[in-house]
């Protein structure tokens, strides 16, 4: 038998950003834990919104599956004298495991025989293992910002007000803080703000929809789009894509109703960018535009309540916006009264990090930098080298503008706006394109001057905190150094960039002079960040072992990097493989043990006696310069495709010749053999990280 289980756990009004995950980790616990307790159950959904967290896991077992298990004690010879008598150790033992001596038993292992006994354990009902299991659970949740209230040891994200457990139709009883589960959940907290009782777990949407409480969030998300998209057609428009605004209204209502507003018209003389940000960041408006993708003078507001009188609520959220788009205009047309040149010099006060020195300090640095990459890269000229250093020159000055200190999310915006009509549209483009990508997911430069800018401002920044001990420890990363070093790779990724990563960090490094205690101990430092920041950023995709064994064969080109995984990862799925991973990891052994420090050299056609290794010889010497040639070309699939070739012959070389031969020219000839072997691969990965029989 099997009953539906029900945890919701009530609270203050969360944040927006902690919901989802939180649910996710609701449900990975329970998953992890049950299994753990070997309680069985069905699909697991979650269901959230301000107010509460909850889960359904569906089918869940009444009682603990049994277990069987052999616990293995001391081998045998200790345990039992010469005829056959137990030993003290024998006795000591099954006492300290609570079972007579006459229940050991012996096992023969790979070891030796030795002791063991069987534990048998009965399961133990559903009801006593759930209230700790859920208890758990609610105490494990973790969220970036946490709090206690009253005299309450154990914290959360917000207060919680009520707990509701359900196991079939029986309350699970459990105390966190100062709640005690029960079988009630809440309301909506203006509307139906009442305790419901919960008969069964069946009940729970349906007993809160009828509190005006949608608690599926993708049924609430969906409500939310067509409520918003029907506000928008009133006025003919349609409502501007954003998804990550979608979800977030989402997770800031329990029941959605859409209230459509207006603004003056000539507003919509702002940067876009400008009405946007406002309706967005600070109010949660969604935007309205025409077919075309053009700002209408609208917007739809998302009500956490049902209204009786939208006419009265519209004037409340006009109201608040029409301020904040008074205050943008204002500071736009005092910004603009000064030329965005003007105002670099007073980055002189603006401090970037103690150590490091201001905001100019940091500009000239990766303004010298950025022209420097343009030459690594091989992509520098006149116009170019000009675009980049008015670009980096400027690029800061907007963080001292009027509109930029009242609306930081607008750096680079306001700074790009500022700019058109006075320089040229590729700085001031490039102005802009030095912060993308901005997050996960985030377009990413066009230009060269706005990749080259970015990706200096990013070196310059890793290089310096990193420098000063400043970097990322564990979750903590104040400095969004992980964000700044993924967002380096991918311009260098999207733009193909073909420079040695080595040289742009020493040339970063470089630049930070005497701010820096130890530049070698940085350098390697940083090379190692972006090492762990492939990894990280490739493993969603490949294989660990696979981008292991890449990167161990190189990792400064970073352009070449993924070229080579990209091939491996295929490769490594081709038929064949497994046989010729293992031949490779034969030969690397063999010379790691036997080779060490000794100076191999070109094989000596004339010491090959045996044919299996005359026929490696032959096949290597007739593969070489094809895979050689394809190497050089950066073509890999085709380089492994010839190498792949090599596999019988490597097979039966293994299989028929005696590496360590008695005459020590001969073993000699045989390692430098296997060498040649071994340096086919080394410019593409080091195959022997490579897991073998893996899926």
């Amino acid at each position: 038998m099997s009953q539906d289980l029900l945890l919701e756990i009530g609270t203050e009004e969360l944040p927006a950003v902690a919901l989802m995950p939180a649910l996710d980790e609701m449900k990975s616990l329970f998953a992890a834990k049950a299994a753990e307790l070997r309680l069985t159950h069905g699909d697991i959904a979650t269901y959230g919104t301000p107010r509460r967290l909850a889960l359904v896991a569906r089918e869940v077992a009444e009682a603990q599956s049994s277990l069987s298990e052999e616990i293995m004690g001391p081998p045998s010879r200790v345990a039992f004298d010469a005829d056959g008598n137990p030993t003290k150790v024998a006795e000591k033992w099954a006492a300290s495991q609570g079972v007579a001596v006459s229940a050991l038993g012996r096992k023969q292992t790979a070891r030796g025989e030795y002791t063991f006994i069987v534990r048998d354990e009965e399961g133990r009902p559903a009801v006593e293992v759930l209230p700790e299991l859920l208890r758990s659970i609610v105490a494990s949740l973790h969220f970036k910002k946490s709090m206690r209230w009253g005299w309450e040891k154990q914290a959360f994200s917000r207060p919680v007000q009520w707990i509701c457990a359900l196991f079939g139709g029986a309350t699970v009883t459990f105390d966190f803080a100062d709640v005690t589960s029960g079988n009630r959940t809440r309301g909506h907290r203006f509307v139906d703000n009442r305790e419901i009782e919960i008969a069964r777990p069946d009940d729970y949407l349906r007993a809160l929809q009828e509190a005006h409480v949608v608690a599926d969030i993708d049924r609430r998300r969906k409500m939310v789009a067509e409520a918003a998209e029907k506000a928008a057609a009133e006025v003919g428009g349609r409502i501007r894509r954003d998804p990550e605004l979608l979800d977030t209204v989402t997770c800031i209502v329990e029941h959605p109703t859409a209230v459509l507003g207006n603004f003056e018209a000539d507003y919509l003389a702002l940067p876009e960018e400008v009405l946007i940000s406002e309706a967005r960041e600070h109010q949660k408006y969604f935007s309205v535009v025409d077919e075309s993708g053009a700002l209408l003078p609208h917007f739809v507001a998302i009500s956490n309540t049902p209204i009786p009188d939208k006419a009265l609520v519209r004037q409340g959220y006009e109201r608040v916006l029409r301020a904040r788009l008074s205050d943008a205009r204002f500071f736009f047309d005092e910004d603009r009264k000064r030329p965005l040149g003007e105002r670099v010099d007073e980055l002189r006060r603006v401090v970037f990090q103690q150590k490091l020195g201001t905001s100019f300090e940091k500009m000239t640095r990766f303004q010298s930098l950025a022209r420097a990459l343009a030459h690594e890269a091989g992509i520098a000229s006149a116009e170019l080298d000009a675009t980049v250093e008015r670009a980096a020159y400027l690029c800061k000055a907007d963080l001292v503008t009027g509109m930029v200190g009242e609306f930081p999310e607008l750096q680079g915006v306001m700074g790009r706006e500022y700019a058109r009509g006075v320089e040229s549209d590729a700085v001031a483009e490039a102005i802009f394109e030095h912060y993308l990508p901005r997050f996960s997911g985030d377009e990413l430069p066009q230009s060269h001057a706005g990749a080259l800018v970015g990706l200096a401002d990013r070196l310059d920044t890793l290089a310096g905190i990193l420098g000063i001990g400043k970097g990322p420890t564990g979750t903590a990363d104040p400095f969004a150094l992980r964000r700044a070093c993924i967002g380096a790779i991918n311009i260098i990724l999207s733009r193909g960039y073909r420079l040695s990563l080595d040289r742009a960090i020493a040339l970063a490094v470089e630049r930070l002079g005497d701010k820096l205690k130890d530049p070698d101990k940085t350098r390697a430092a940083l090379a190692e960040f972006f090492r762990e920041r492939l990894r990280n950023l490739w493993a969603d995709e490949h294989r660990r072992d696979v981008i292991d064994a890449v990167l161990a064969a190189g990792s400064d080109d970073v352009v070449d990097a993924r070229d080579r995984l990209l091939a491996v990862s295929l490769f490594v799925k081709a038929s064949g493989f497994e046989s010729l991973a293992g031949g490779f990891k034969r030969a690397v052994n063999i010379l790691d043990k036997q080779a060490k420090g000794i100076c191999l050299g070109e094989v000596d056609p004339a010491r090959l006696s045996d044919d299996a290794e005359k026929g490696l010889f032959d096949a290597l010497c007739s593969t070489r310069a094809q895979i050689e040639a394809a190497v050089a070309s950066r073509d890999y699939a085709a380089a492994l495709d010839r190498i792949a070739t090599l596999r019988a012959p490597i097979d039966r070389f293994f299989d028929e010749v005696r590496v360590m031969a008695d005459d020590p020219a001969v073993k000699l000839n045989r390692l430098s053999l296997l060498a040649a072997v071994r340096g086919l691969f080394a410019a593409i990965a080091d195959f022997s990280r490579i897991q073998q029989s893996q899926g």
